[in-house]
């Protein structure tokens, strides 16, 4: 092809950039403000390797099998590399209820649902060392990008480099396409905005702060067997994950909604973060001194916004040769686990429409047509549940609300209607799993009039007919007001301070 690339920006969106044009005969140049990984183990990745430019990086990750087929389908080599530094595939049947897994009867596309774990520095470290072997990537580290350089041809405003500084000093470095993938920190969208151009973006709170913690399983000791009680779930005042990862390690996530300060200042410290694991059946064995240690302090990652910012405007691209991919353009709530599947999809995105055409009009037009109709559709689904979420927690905290008929239906929907159906149908959990995993859309599974048809009828059966099969999780822990109890944190304060401050 001829071209060079520049990519702003060496974590998973410029890695799964370079893994999609490796292919095409560019020549990639990714930098990365950061210092190199470490030349030894995944350990020595997570507990040294210095990662300024991704604030989230030592948070749980799970990938979801989005991103899992992409690298499956494409990468052989990648994947065989992943597998032999640790990272674990997940199957279906492995994430089923405990109680459901004697009925399984696999189907092919069942493998389209495997999960890929590890802690997130793993997966980049990886991915990192096969980029580095292909022979028209390079690597360029401890450079920080200082401005762009921009001309203006026409109507529109086309970048030709960017301005980066190292120890060497400051020097321009130009190149045929310009790929943004700094993440959420990145200032080239600000940058464009000072020349001129009016970049517009939606955004919306994702309403949760993250907390997470890391250990390790002791030598000798499996994992706890899985039981009937969840491995994750939403109890309102509190969300909680368990996260296998990679080398007999795994983390656990709270996330706490951001108007429960009480818990939120309390969680940051070791000792409640794991108290409050230890009253979540589902958890506490995990986290237990008697199959696990504690290996990392409890971090916390909060403004948490989700965010599309569009560089089209009335059917015109504001900026050409400039593609901004990942946390850049979208950023999402990482309760979903979508951000890296997200960025993958758009690299691969950007690898199609630069083989179709030459001209940068057409180019910067399809990318993000392209971008909107695969993930639009994803990104509106999360903000519209994320509403839904921060309103429950609102409610959660005063003692007065009462729920109106519609939030009753809503609620019993969720609760009598579509948990019990997906519990008890593995069909039905299969086709939403699949919108889950952005193996399709998804509201498709509700769009069969089959699956509806299912969903309806274990709501008609009652509350009592689903309980006595055993289609609802035992207790995920104690309610609020127990566990802040058991935490010696108020029960009443958080309410008295939004009424004070109203």
């Amino acid at each position: 092809m001829g071209e060079r690339v520049l990519v702003l920006g060496a974590g998973i969106a410029g890695l799964s950039t370079a893994l999609a044009l490796g292919t095409s005969g560019r020549e990639i140049v990714i930098l990365d403000r950061d210092p190199p990984p470490p030349e030894t183990s995944a350990d020595e990745a997570f507990d040294a390797w210095e990662r300024k430019g991704v604030g989230h990086v030592r948070h749980s990750h799970a990938f979801l099998a989005r991103l899992h087929v992409i690298i499956r389908d494409n990468y052989p080599e990648l994947m065989h590399d992943l597998l032999a530094a640790g990272c674990r595939e997940i199957r279906f049947h492995e994430n089923m209820p405990a109680d459901r897994q004697a009925e399984y009867v696999p189907v092919p596309s069942d493998s389209d649902l495997t999960i890929l774990t590890s802690r997130r520095t793993t997966l980049e470290l990886v991915m990192r060392r096969y980029v580095a072997r292909q022979k028209n990537v390079t690597f360029i580290t401890d450079t920080r990008v200082r401005g762009l350089i921009t001309e203006t041809l026409g109507n529109a405003l086309t970048v030709r480099g960017v301005v980066i500084e190292d120890a060497n000093g400051t020097r321009d470095m130009r190149a045929d396409i310009i790929v943004d993938a700094g993440g959420k920190n990145s200032q080239a969208i600000e940058w464009l905005r000072e020349a001129g151009l009016p970049i517009d973006e939606e955004s919306a709170p994702a309403g949760i702060v993250y907390f997470t913690r890391h250990y390790r399983l002791h030598d000798g000791k499996d994992e706890p067997v899985r039981t009937r009680v969840p491995g994750a779930g939403d109890m309102g005042y509190i969300k909680y994950g368990l996260f296998p990862a990679d080398n007999r390690c795994f983390s656990i996530t709270l996330a706490v909604p951001e108007i429960e300060m009480e818990i939120r200042r309390a969680i940051v410290h070791p000792e409640v973060f794991d108290a409050l694991c230890a009253e979540l059946p589902g958890i506490a064995s995990w986290t237990s001194r008697e199959y696990s240690e504690p290996k990392s302090k409890v971090f916390g990652m909060g403004e948490l916004w989700a965010r599309w910012r569009h560089m089209v405007k009335d059917g015109k691209p504001l900026a050409l040769n400039f593609f901004p991919l990942g946390d850049t353009v979208i950023r999402t709530n990482p309760l979903y686990g979508r951000g890296c599947s997200f960025a993958a999809v758009q690299a691969h995105i950007l690898r199609d429409v630069l083989d179709k055409t030459r001209d940068p009009v057409a180019r910067a037009i399809d990318f993000h047509a392209g971008v909107e109709a695969e993930l639009r559709p994803y990104y509106n689904d999360m903000v519209k549940q994320d509403a839904a979420a921060i309103r429950r927690s609102a409610n959660a905290l005063n003692p007065n609300y009462k729920a109106n008929f519609r939030a009753r239906l809503i609620k019993s929907f969720a609760e009598d209607a579509i948990m019990p159906a997906v519990r008890a149908d593995i069909g039905l959990l299969r086709a939403f799993m699949r919108g889950f995993h952005m193996i399709e859309p998804p509201a498709k599974w509700l769009k069969s009039t089959h699956n509806v048809l299912t969903v309806l009828r274990y709501w008609l059966r009652g509350k009592k007919r689903n309980t006595n099969a055993g289609l609802y999780p035992p207790k995920m822990g104690p309610g609020r007001t127990e566990m802040l109890t058991k935490l010696g944190l108020s029960t009443t304060a958080d309410f008295e301070r939004i009424k004070a401050a109203a």
